[in-house]
């Protein structure tokens, strides 16, 4: 099936904004002046990891079943809606089933959509130029999880999120965008209202962090060490043992090959839960308009013919 872009167009969008130059991030902790939206970014961040610690001392088996639970919905949120629903548009669902996955990516509490798939759009369209949102050209660190903490530069490197206007004219996103942190917050005291402090900690602590990380992975580590199979114009990498935790996701050199395919395990032997989530939905007619790459695109983007 047809693509939205093709690797010519992407080339040549690529080719355009490299005359463009964004200085390189330095001192991104100390040596910057931090926004408001970063502090509260980083209060939260650093929030969840705390409950992290304190996750070992209100160990209960209900507890960790909840951090297995919100790690799961969360994940499959963000990999089945926010980034191959919404970002790429692989296939279409009803509205109702959209929203309800979207919900379930937002409580991985990595930002509201417009938010999410801005980025993402961004990083596709300007993979490791000096406008990568996350490049892994300044640093492990900063791709896998600094970046987030400084707007500022975001709005630098992207400018200000003219690239989702198919989710800013829907008002559930926009809902969401003002009211994210009262979602947050909801979430932490129904987690606390119905299992205390061992909820609390294994479920918003555990369970998020745990998604937070590997979602950041598919950024940092899979931009550095892993294999290629596709000829892609960047770092991306297939890091097969982070397949199962990322529900397919570090198949990341296939996902960069063919960035609309709803399928990124393109091999039987590739795990891919999400994309089984898909082919569920579509079999029982949920899901339509399935992104899959053709025959010839992967004879034209394979490193060995």
């Amino acid at each position: 099936m047809s693509f939205t872009s093709s690797e010519k167009e992407e080339n040549q969008r690529k080719m355009a904004t490299d005359k463009a130059e964004v200085r390189r991030r330095n001192g991104v902790i100390l040596r910057r002046k931090w926004k408001r939206l970063d502090i509260v970014k980083a209060f939260v961040s650093l929030f969840v990891h705390f409950l992290c610690l304190l996750a070992p001392f209100n160990f209960t088996w209900s507890a960790l079943r909840v951090a297995i639970i919100v790690y799961m919905v969360a994940g499959i949120g963000i990999t089945v809606s926010y980034h191959r629903n919404l970002a790429h548009r692989s296939f279409k669902v009803p509205k109702w089933l959209e929203y309800l996955l979207a919900y379930c990516g937002f409580l991985a509490i990595q930002g509201h959509p417009i938010d999410w798939v801005s980025t993402h759009r961004h990083h596709h369209q300007f993979t490791d130029s000096d406008r990568d949102p996350h490049s892994p050209n300044e640093g492990f660190c900063f791709s896998h999880l600094l970046w987030l903490f400084d707007s500022g530069y975001l709005v630098e490197k992207c400018g200000r999120r003219t690239n989702v206007e198919d989710l800013k004219g829907q008002w559930f996103y926009k809902f969401l965008q003002r009211t994210t942190m009262y979602h947050i917050l909801a979430f932490g005291f129904l987690l606390y209202y119905f299992g205390g402090l061992s909820y609390l900690t294994w479920g918003m602590g555990i369970g998020v962090a745990m998604e937070h990380h590997v979602t950041c992975c598919i950024n940092s580590v899979c931009h550095i060490w892993g294999s290629r199979t596709w000829k892609t114009n960047d770092t991306s990498r297939n890091v097969w043992w982070l397949s199962v935790f990322s529900f397919g996701e570090s198949w990341h050199n296939n996902h960069h090959a063919f960035q609309s395919s709803a399928r990124q395990g393109l091999e039987w032997w590739q795990i891919d839960i999400a994309w089984y989530i898909v082919r569920f939905l579509e079999i029982i007619g949920l899901a339509t308009d399935v992104k899959l790459p053709s025959e010839s695109q992967r004879r034209r983007m394979a490193l060995v013919r």
